[in-house]
């Protein structure tokens, strides 16, 4: 006996609708020609994305039905030849059969795409379960297809139609996807999904038109998505649907990889995505880029821009001096220009720092040089937050380790205080600084720092300097709250009383941390 379901306008969203839904999908997969069922499901799927109504439970019951109609291949149809078939009757002649599979076929295919449209709800969870479900059809249609091709292929059994619906609808150009693709980075290291993307992408790019910055960050999150290393191709079982018909074909991707690279790298683009342009450049493309010389103007001009781009680009140029040996006019000026006081305040300092670190190594550099280096970091750490200085100083130490020379410039005889300090602040070329005039005042000043732990690194001046640099990246990543918790897990023979509660320092949280600690003996 059919059940009769509830009006779409009054189905409950709750446990009791999530019931009715899968009885409802029991029913039909018990008799499929209860038709009016599935048309039933299907609107109510469309009526939640109408209302913005939770999709999960319609979108599982959709998947479960789906999954076993592919299972049994009810929708499973031959793609004949017109030579096999000509005066051939389907299916031994029976002609309500065949019309009853496309009927089902026509169903999955309007409801794929109505899940699809689930990528655009408004809650992520939602969201990211349609997307989750149109995966999981693609698996389940590569493992029961619905076309059998006359002539059998490993790459016609993938559904490459139905991965471009996906990366399509990925591919917006009205909503940024990050979580979306957050959620396909759990299929996207599949060799034959990181394959047959790669072979969609560059037909998806727009060729006629410069899209807007959605589109273009969506798309680097797709090709960050399905980049890969090398390694990788090594696992030659790591498939989600279906073997590859021979070896990873990577000649043939890496030739993908660049015709699509060659389009993004031109288009106009915005400060997020120029950022997020250099990271998905520097992190996962220029391994495969065919000639990466060519990225000398674009490093370049992005190294002008400043900020966050400029630091990404002096990344990416260091590349290219280092494999390629290329060379770059005023690089050091540019890097110099970079020590700012707003770097403290991006996401991106410690990759600075290492990069700094990188290109004033060698000790055949101008000691005037690395002197302004020096006495710009200095002047930094004056106005810089705790754990920034204590990188500063550890990169000074190294600065003056690997040129012994510039110990000078710890008590310079003629280097003057900070009211006549030679250094001149504002001279954009280091080597016009008269750095090697001045001297450290500024470490000095340093070592009354009300943090011990600031304190104690700019003591190193006065102390005998260690045979070897310090290990600057054990300090690359720390933060306020490291210091803190380092400061409170101090043992100590003496304790310093003060009966007044602190309202500023580390305090500045609604008083949150400092009251976390904060007793009277």
């Amino acid at each position: 006996m059919s059940v009769t379901i509830a009006p779409s306008t009054q189905f409950s969203s709750g446990k009791a609708g999530t019931k009715l839904l899968k009885q409802k999908a029991g029913e039909f997969l018990q008799c499929t020609r209860a038709t009016n069922v599935l048309l039933e499901l299907i609107a109510y799927q469309k009526e939640c994305l109408a209302r913005g109504a939770p999709l999960t439970p319609s979108l599982l019951t959709l998947e479960h039905l789906f999954t076993e109609l592919l299972r049994r291949d009810e929708m499973r149809t031959a793609v004949a030849t017109p030579s096999r078939t000509a005066g051939v009757p389907l299916e031994n002649g029976n002609s309500s059969q065949p019309s009853h599979k496309q009927w089902l076929l026509m169903q999955y295919k309007e409801s794929f795409g109505v899940i699809l449209a689930g990528l655009n709800h408004e809650k992520q969870a939602d969201a990211c379960q349609a997307l989750t479900t149109a995966m999981k059809l693609l698996v389940a249609e590569a493992q029961y297809p619905v076309e059998v091709p006359a002539v059998p292929s490993e790459q016609q059994q993938f559904p490459v139609g139905r991965l471009k619906q996906i990366l399509t609808s990925l591919l917006s150009s009205e909503r940024l996807n990050t979580h979306l693709f957050n959620r396909f980075l759990e299929y996207s290291h599949y060799l034959d999904v990181i394959y047959f993307c790669w072979k969609l992408i560059p037909s998806l790019v727009p060729r006629d038109c410069v899209p807007n910055d959605i589109f273009t960050q969506n798309l680097l999150l797709l090709i960050g998505a399905v980049s890969f290393g090398k390694d990788a191709l090594k696992e030659t079982n790591n498939v989600l649907c279906v073997p590859l018909a021979g070896p990873f074909d990577y000649v043939f991707v890496r030739r993908q990889i660049n015709k699509t690279w060659n389009f993004v790298v031109n288009w106009p683009h915005g400060e997020a995505a120029h950022q997020q342009l250099l990271l998905v450049l520097l992190e996962k493309v220029l391994p495969h880029l065919e000639k990466p010389v060519l990225l000398t103007d674009f490093l370049m001009d992005s190294l002008d821009v400043g900020g966050a781009i400029s630091m990404l680009a002096l990344q990416g140029i260091f590349v290219l001096i280092q494999q390629y040996n290329l060379t770059y006019p005023n690089i050091y000026e540019k890097l110099y220009s970079m020590f700012e006081p707003e770097i403290f305040h991006t996401k991106f300092k410690a990759r600075l720092f290492y990069l700094a670190d990188i290109f004033l190594s060698s000790s055949h550099l101008p000691e005037g040089l690395v002197a302004a280096f020096v006495k710009r970091l200095a002047r930094l750490a004056l106005i810089a937050p705790p754990q920034d200085v204590v990188i500063i100083m550890r990169f000074i130490g190294n600065l003056i380790l690997r040129h012994p020379a510039l110990k000078s410039l710890i008590f310079h005889p003629t280097g003057g205080e900070a009211s006549s300090d030679p250094f001149v602040t504002e001279e954009r070329d280091p080597m016009k600084s008269k750095a090697l005039l001045s001297s450290l005042w500024e470490v000095a000043a340093l070592q009354n720092h009300v943090l011990p732990s600031v304190a104690m690194a700019a003591r190193f001046i006065s102390n005998p300097f260690p045979s070897v640099e310090w290990d600057l990246s054990s300090v690359l990543e720390i933060n306020e709250n490291d210091i803190f918790d380092n400061e409170i897990a101090k043992k100590t023979k003496q304790y310093a009383l003060c009966i007044d509660r602190p309202a500023g320092m580390f305090g500045y949280c609604g008083g949150e941390i400092s009251s976390q600690y904060w007793k009277l003996f």
